[in-house]
């Protein structure tokens, strides 16, 4: 990684850390309701995880670590990792008052082999923004390998390169057609955002407004795997997102949104399992 990198990095840090108040108050988080971890997960996550019992669970990027809580609920160790220190604070302060045994840990992915002082997994988890935030998938990919207990297995939640290349809304005068508008395929630099908003309702951030994003297409994503020697065990698209990305989405029996009828099916995100 470059010291380019480093820096932008050190940049998402301090804005995943001024994030995190909005965050923690917003509507889109639900923290004030009545917890309830396992919304975040589409039905076939948990049938291509399978029993988590008495495993050993690592939550990569996990953020406020509500995903994590679900883990440690099916009775998994659960540890979630994360490089924003207001992001881990804040999450063992949320697992605490669900009375939730999960251990959160503060650092850059890359640095998870070290920080987690050799510890090994059988499941790593991750993803729903998360692959985004890291310049080099190789080395992202090489730390997984390092972390999983031989049979191991990774999986990978995330927002399809299709739903990070289209608009998140149309712009003034505009339909609601939906237009390409970022990359689809990685390779270019980082694209760099000054956003005041979050994507969660509530305030403005305060203090440190900028943050950089890296693309990656999927061929990006099965190939670091491949060359870090895991084994692709299934990929499945989905239509179905947690949350109403654009208006039009309509409500689907699962709590989850789609886009309405009429309009193309295309996918929204991926689950992949893999193992070493």
């Amino acid at each position: 990684m470059t010291d380019e990198h480093e820096r932008m990095m050190r940049a998402n840090q301090a804005n995943w850390d001024a994030r995190t108040p909005v965050h923690l108050a917003s509507r889109f988080y639900g923290l004030g309701e009545k917890l309830d971890p396992a919304r975040w997960f589409a039905a076939f996550e948990w049938e291509d995880l399978g029993d988590l019992a008495g495993l050993d669970v690592l939550h990569l990027q996990c953020h406020l670590g509500t995903e994590t809580i679900a883990f440690a609920e099916r009775g998994a160790r659960a540890v979630g990792l994360d490089i924003s220190e207001a992001s881990v604070t804040a999450a063992a302060g949320i697992a605490a008052r669900a009375g939730a045994d999960v251990t959160y840990v503060r650092a850059n992915v890359y640095d998870a082999v070290e920080s987690l002082d050799g510890r090994l997994f059988d499941v790593i988890y991750t993803g729903k923004g998360a692959l985004c935030y890291l310049p080099d998938l190789d080395r992202w990919a090489a730390v997984v390998a390092q972390l999983l207990r031989p049979g191991g297995r990774l999986y990978i939640a995330e927002f399809h390169p299709l739903l990070n290349a289209l608009g998140p809304k149309p712009a003034e005068g505009e339909g609601t057609e939906l237009l390409l508008r970022h990359d689809y395929l990685g390779g270019r630099d980082a694209v760099h955002r000054n956003a005041t908003y979050t994507y969660t309702d509530g305030p403005a951030v305060e203090g440190a407004t900028d943050s950089y994003e890296w693309m990656h297409g999927m061929d990006e994503v099965v190939n670091a795997l491949t060359t870090a020697g895991l084994v692709i065990r299934r990929l499945r698209e989905s239509d179905e997102l947690p949350w109403p990305r654009w208006p039009q989405m309509v409500r689907t029996p699962s709590g989850w949104w789609r886009l309405p009828k009429g309009e193309p099916r295309i996918p929204l995100l991926y689950g992949l399992l893999a193992s070493r």
